[in-house]
C-alpha cells in the first residue's frame, strides 16, 4: 500500500492540493448520508465537518446513472470488438510499449507479467492515457451510492475509500476526475484498488497513476500479479467444438461451482484439447469462453491467467478485447522479448 501524502500531491498534477475552506450554513445532509457521514467518523477518525462540507457540495448526475446501465459489455462480442482491436489503436500500443520499453520490461521482471498484457490494459481502458474520464469522482461516487440502488454497497466502500484517499494525500475531494463509475487515472483503479494495489516502479514511496506511466505500468503488473498471474502461462486456448458439443458444454460449465471446473474434469466430458494444450495440468481451474461473431460462435478455453484478468474487469469480453489486443500489439512491436 502507498499513501505518502507529500509525494503524491506533488506528483499527481491533476489533483491540486489547496487549502481547505469548509462552508457554513449549508443544508443538513439527508438521513442516509448523515449515517454515512457517522460511519466514516466513528470507523476512520474523519472529521464530521469536513464530510458534511465535501458530501454537501456533491452532486446527483443523472448522465452517470444512464451510463452504467448500459455498459459496452452488454453488446455481442463482434461489435465490442471493433470497439477496440482497431489499427489505431495496435499502433497506440505499439507506440506505448516503444516509448515506455523500460518502465515495461522493470514491471516484467518485478511482477511477470509480460509488456504486451499490461500495454493493452491501458490501451483499453484509456486509450494509452488519452481519455482518464472527464466525470468529478467525488459525484460519481456519491450519485452511485446514494441514487444507485442496484450497486450502492459496492460503491458505498468506494465512496469510503475515496475520501480516505483524498484525505490522506491533502487534496481537495472535488478535484479528481475519472470514469462514470469513479475509476481514476492512466489504468482506471477505483480508490479500493489504489489504495490496495498501487505502487511505484522507482520504489519512491508514492504511486501516481494519472501523470506517471512507469507508476501506471508497475500498478497494473502489481495487482494482476496479487490476483495470481502466473508468469509464461497461457490465457486463451482456442477450441474446435461442433454446435452441440459447444452447447452441451456450456450448459455443463455453468452447473459448475463458480463456473470454473477443473481441466481434467472438463476433459472426462468430452472437452478436447487443441494440441499446445495437451500437457496442461488437468488440476487447472478453466472457463468456457463463447464470442458471438457476426456468422456464428467461437469457442476458448479460458486458463487461469484468463480468471485473473477477469479480477481486472468481471467482463469475458472485456478480457478477450485485452488479450486480443496484446497479442496484436506483440507481433507489431516484434515479440516479448524485444521489450
Amino acid at each position: 500500500m502507498n499513501r505518502s501524502p507529500h509525494t503524491i500531491a506533488r506528483a499527481v498534477a491533476l489533483l491540486l492540493a489547496v487549502p481547505l475552506l469548509l462552508g457554513v450554513g449549508t443544508a443538513p445532509p439527508p438521513p442516509e448520508v448523515r449515517i454515512f457521514i457517522q460511519e466514516m467518523e466513528h470507523k476512520y477518525g474523519l472529521e464530521r465537518a469536513w464530510l458534511e462540507h465535501w458530501l454537501g457540495r456533491a452532486r446527483r448526475l443523472e448522465e452517470v446513472v444512464r451510463l452504467i446501465q448500459r455498459p459496452a459489455e452488454g453488446l455481442p462480442w463482434h461489435r465490442y470488438r471493433d470497439l477496440f482491436l482497431t489499427p489505431k489503436r495496435v499502433r497506440g500500443g505499439n507506440a506505448f510499449w516503444g516509448g515506455h520499453a523500460g518502465q515495461l520490461r522493470s514491471a516484467w521482471e518485478r511482477y511477470g507479467v509480460p509488456p504486451s498484457i499490461v500495454t493493452a490494459i491501458l490501451g483499453v481502458e484509456t486509450f494509452y492515457g488519452g481519455n482518464t474520464g472527464r466525470h468529478q469522482v467525488l459525484d460519481v461516487l456519491y450519485t452511485l451510492t446514494f441514487h444507485y440502488p442496484p450497486r450502492a454497497k459496492y460503491f458505498r466502500g468506494e465512496l469510503g475509500h475515496f475520501l480516505l484517499l483524498v484525505k490522506d494525500a491533502g487534496l481537495r475531494p472535488d478535484q479528481p476526475r475519472g470514469s462514470y463509475a469513479g475509476a481514476m487515472g492512466l489504468p482506471q483503479f477505483m480508490p479500493s484498488s489504489y489504495r490496495n494495489y498501487a505502487v511505484a516502479l522507482d520504489d519512491d514511496g508514492s504511486a501516481d497513476i494519472w501523470s506517471n506511466p512507469g507508476d501506471a505500468v508497475a500498478s497494473i503488473a502489481n495487482y494482476l500479479k496479487q490476483h495470481g498471474w502466473r508468469s509464461g502461462a497461457p490465457v486463451l486456448l482456442r477450441l474446435d467444438l461442433d454446435e452441440p458439443r459447444a452447447r452441451a458444454l456450456s450448459a455443463w460449465f455453468a452447473e459448475q461451482p463458480g463456473r470454473r471446473p477443473t481441466l481434467a474434469a472438463a476433459r472426462a466430458k468430452g472437452l478436447l484439447l487443441p494440441p499446445e494444450g495437451a500437457a496442461l495440468d488437468g488440476a487447472l481451474r478453466v472457463m468456457f469462453v463463447e464470442l458471438e461473431l457476426r456468422d456464428g460462435r467461437e469457442y476458448w478455453l479460458g486458463l487461469p491467467n484468463f480468471y485473473v484478468l477477469t479480477r481486472y474487469n468481471h467482463s469475458r469480453l472485456y478480457v478477450a478485447a485485452v488479450w486480443f489486443l496484446a497479442e496484436a500489439i506483440r507481433a507489431a512491436y516484434g515479440g516479448e522479448a524485444g521489450s
